[in-house]
């Protein structure tokens, strides 16, 4: 399934969106990225870095893999998307506990940024093909 022109250059802008926060995670915004992490995982200083730069680490594979793996761009759709149904949970961490970070200081902004996750995931699936791929894969 070939993707479109218009399909290409929005995964090219996720692509680069992600490596733009991988970076982050690993250098500038990493104390934000500190605060994303849920509240229920271990709060070990060390446990809680190790989660930012794995994190941070994969958005940059998954990023690069956006932008120069066209062979496999169904395959990193998929797993983009499956990333960011597993992130998901330090975002509503951070609703639920009032955390601001990134800024992010009111209940009102933290709760429009859980529905852009939606939206996230859905981009990554379409811009990849991978959501045809995931309708039409058994027709």
């Amino acid at each position: 399934m070939k993707t479109s022109l218009f399909q290409d250059i929005f995964k090219i802008i996720l692509g680069a969106f992600m490596i733009l926060a991988g970076v982050g995670h690993l250098t500038f915004q990493r104390q934000e990225f500190v605060a994303q992490v849920p509240l229920w995982l271990p709060r070990d200083p060390a446990f809680v870095d190790f989660v930012v730069v794995s994190s941070g680490i994969v958005e940059i594979a998954l990023g690069l893999g956006m932008i120069f793996i066209a062979k496999y761009r169904i395959q990193i759709g998929i797993v983009l998307a499956l990333f960011y149904v597993l992130v998901f949970p330090g975002n509503i961490s951070q609703y639920n506990n009032g955390i601001s970070a990134f800024g992010l200081d009111t209940d009102q902004k933290r709760f429009i940024r859980l529905l852009f996750q939606p939206v996230l995931i859905l981009w990554a699936l379409w811009s990849t093909n991978a959501l045809k791929y995931l309708i039409f894969r058994n027709k």
